[in-house]
Formats: structure tokens, C-alpha cells, sequence
């Protein structure tokens, strides 16, 4: 299938700001999933609540549109009742590490087998362009007009901390790399976790003069390196992309049909 046969051409145009991030990573993801060669119907994407979660409505697979914080809990369900489907999670900073951060943690101890997408523009920008769990110390936003004083959490060091086991980080600058990425995370068998760093011109670009999306873009070239680069040595601020974790163990739903097949017998 073509990337545009994954599209509900109905919808468009889309309603993100332009020079939003948010398309770019939906494309990477579309070529992704081309060139996997998933079909329509073995897809769902469930979302919860912010722009990010905007793009379960363009897309033509099985799709929820959840609430604000637990797309992971509706994808857990969806997956444990269907295994055999393949499980893409897209949202946002605010919308997975804020009132969405327990879920995400367990769902990697868990290592459930799909997909967790954090489109990370370091802002709430559907509700007015709130600081976030990843706007960092030192950031403006809408409700920290005098700075914000919150430390950010690492979103690699997070899930590798909590036991997802693949995790990558990759940047709307990066395409033909986050579309690499995205595919080895989808074909991995366990909880897998990408972050991309994506622009917010309308709410963070602004409040932090940080100039126009191509701008913004720019800036995740030269401040990102490539994991293990030396460039890191010589200055620890770059930010590492690629795959900093590949690892497999046992995946949920495998054990949990253990367990019925257990119990039956004894039954």
C-alpha cells in the first residue's frame, strides 16, 4: 500500500499550526509503516487528549480517541483482548509524562508489545501553551510568564529506567532517521518507546524567541549528536539520538496467556 492509502483524505487540511512538527513525525510513521507492509486493518492507534493526539482522526486504521492521560491504559485493554494487532501510541510530553506518567512507567515494566510515540514539543499547546513535564528549568510559557523553575525528565532515562526495551530518541529534523527508527520500534516484540523532539512555533517557539519552525528545526541539528558521537564528550548539553536500548524479554501478553492456560488446566 502507498502511504496515502493510510490517510482519511476526509479530514484534510488538518487543524495543526503551521510549521507544527506533528505532520512530519505522521509521515516518518506513514513510511514506516509502508515499508513494514501492515495493512489497514491489523493497525490501532489510540490516542489520548492534546495536539498530538490529533492524529489518530487522520489516519485510516482502528483508532481511539481517548482521554486526557491514558492512551496507554485503552491500549493495554485493546492489545490484551487482541494480540494479534499491532498497537501505535502517539502523545504528547503533557499528555504522557503529566497526568499520563504512572501509565506510562508500568506500561514499560510491563513490556507490552506496542508502540509508545512521545511527540515531544516541550508545551501544552492545544489548551494555551502550558509548561509541560519536558519544557525544562529556565523556559517560558503561558503559565510561567517569569520563567519556569521545574527540572525535565529525561524521556530516554525514563522508560530505560522503568524497563521498556526498546528506546530511541530522534528529531523532526532527523526524517529518514526517526523513519528507521519507528520501523525497528514497530517490529520489536515488547514495549517500545520513541521520543521526537518536535516544534511548537506558535506556543513554545514564541514564548521562548526561539524564531520561526525552520528555525526551531535548525537548532535540533546542532544541538543533537548522534549516540556515541564524540561531539558529546567535548559538550555534554548535545542531546543523543538513536536506539539506546534493544533488548527482549519476556513480552505480556505471551505470559498472560500462560496464566489462562494455567488455570484452565487446573479448572
Amino acid at each position: 500500500m502507498a502511504t496515502k492509502d493510510y490517510i482519511r483524505e476526509r479530514f484534510f487540511p488538518h487543524i495543526w499550526c503551521p510549521g507544527c512538527g506533528h505532520g512530519i513525525i505522521m509521515n516518518a510513521l506513514l513510511h514506516a509503516i509502508e515499508q513494514i507492509g501492515l495493512k489497514k486493518n491489523d493497525i490501532v492507534m489510540v490516542s489520548g487528549i492534546g495536539c498530538s493526539s490529533r492524529i489518530s482522526g487522520y489516519l485510516d486504521f482502528h483508532t481511539l480517541h481517548t482521554i486526557h492521560g491514558r492512551a496507554l491504559a485503552f491500549a493495554t485493554g485493546v492489545k490484551i483482548s487482541r494480540p494479534e494487532l499491532t498497537l501505535l501510541v502517539p502523545m504528547g510530553d503533557g499528555d504522557a509524562l503529566s497526568i499520563g506518567g504512572n501509565h506510562f512507567i508500568h506500561a514499560c515494566r510491563r513490556n507490552i508489545d506496542m508502540t509508545a510515540i512521545v511527540m515531544n514539543n516541550r508545551v501544552y499547546g492545544m489548551t494555551g501553551g502550558q509548561y509541560s513535564p519536558l519544557s525544562g528549568y529556565g523556559t517560558y510559557a503561558t503559565t510561567a510568564p517569569y520563567m519556569n523553575i521545574d527540572q525535565d525528565f529525561d524521556v530516554v532515562q525514563l522508560a530505560t529506567a522503568s524497563g521498556a526495551t526498546f528506546v530511541a530518541r530522534s528529531t523532526t529534523y532527523h526524517v529518514h532517521e526517526m523513519t528507521a527508527i519507528l520501523k525497528a520500534a514497530i517490529l520489536h516484540k515488547g514495549f517500545s518507546v520513541v521520543e521526537v523532539m518536535s516544534q511548537c512555533p506558535t506556543y513554545f517557539g514564541r514564548k521562548n524567541k526561539e524564531g520561526s519552525a525552520s528555525d526551531m528545526m535548525e537548532k535540533f541539528r546542532a544541538r543533537t549528536v548522534p549516540l556515541g558521537s564524540k561531539k558529546k564528550q567535548e559538550d555534554p548539553t548535545l542531546i543523543e539520538r538513536g536506539i539506546f536500548v534493544d533488548k527482549q524479554m519476556p513480552e505480556y501478553c505471551e505470559e498472560y496467556q500462560k496464566i489462562i492456560g494455567r488455570a484452565m488446566k487446573d479448572k
